[in-house]
């Protein structure tokens, strides 16, 4: 039986009024989501607060497993960010699987706006 994620979930329920309402799809192997960046996920002026980022990066990579049917929560994820992030900007974050060596999983996912990498993460999730 499938891990039910909810209605609530921050990154992803569609009824979590404050929650970020992403979509998924795939391209290949690839996960898939974007996500224009609110005002109201700021950190400096004008600028989206990195744990926001990390998020996306790590929802996406989490959503993938979740729709491989492989259900796992994340025992680690580094983010290295290159450029700054503005309120406005069209995110799209691809996420794919690394390397399968259970009970652990490693991924990665790249995050991109306006044609430039903006950070990259990488994680490694454990089998529940």
């Amino acid at each position: 039986m499938k891990l039910d994620i909810g209605d609530m979930c921050f990154a992803c329920g569609r009824s979590n009024p404050i929650g970020l309402k992403l979509a998924f799809h795939f391209d290949g192997d690839e996960y898939v989501t974007t996500y224009e960046v609110k005002q109201e996920y700021q950190g400096w002026a004008g600028v989206a607060h990195g744990g926001l980022v990390a998020t996306v990066l790590d929802e996406t990579m989490t959503r993938l497993l979740w729709e491989r049917d492989i259900e796992s929560v994340t025992a680690r994820l580094q983010v290295r960010y290159h450029h700054p992030i503005h309120v406005g900007d069209l995110l799209e974050v691809r996420g794919r699987i690394v390397r399968l060596h259970p009970p652990l999983i490693e991924m990665a996912a790249v995050a991109t706006a306006n044609g430039i990498v903006v950070a990259e993460a990488t994680a490694t999730s454990m089998k529940v």
